[in-house]
């Protein structure tokens, strides 16, 4: 098991140049676990992307994908837990919102020992975080 930042989700998902490594650990270990509003993080790079004029997947084949993604995710939905480790994190990192939750959700899924649980982003700001907090970080 590992827990996926929705970055690294986006980055299966469209064809970046980290996509084949991405791949390759998934593929390793398909069971994921996930913030439960990453679907809304997932929703609007997608839309960033079409807006931004990147080339991008056709939304049925996105969709497609995003579905079988999902279909092996365990999503941690501890709202309260999520946010009170969020907000410690803001204090000690230098961290957006969303990339504070993402690494919260990430404590409340290995009861506070991430160095039981790889953390798999694409992020350099939320990776470093996460290092720093003790978490194995891929790719």
């Amino acid at each position: 098991m590992r827990f996926w930042d929705s970055s690294a989700l986006v980055g299966l998902l469209v064809g970046e140049t980290s996509t084949t490594t991405l791949r390759r650990l998934l593929d390793a270990n398909p069971d994921q676990t996930v913030w439960c509003l990453s679907t809304v993080e997932i929703g609007s790079a997608l839309a960033r992307r079409v807006r931004e004029g990147f080339e991008t997947p056709s939304e049925d084949r996105f969709r497609t994908d995003w579905k079988e993604l999902s279909e092996h995710w365990r999503e941690i939905s501890a709202v309260e837990h999520v946010r009170a480790r969020a907000l410690r994190l803001l204090n000690v990192h230098p961290l957006r919102s969303g990339d504070a939750l993402q690494l919260g959700a990430a404590l409340i899924a290995c009861e506070d020992r991430p160095q039981a649980l790889p953390f798999v982003c694409l992020d350099d700001r939320l990776r470093d975080a996460a290092r720093r907090e003790g978490f194995p970080v891929l790719p």
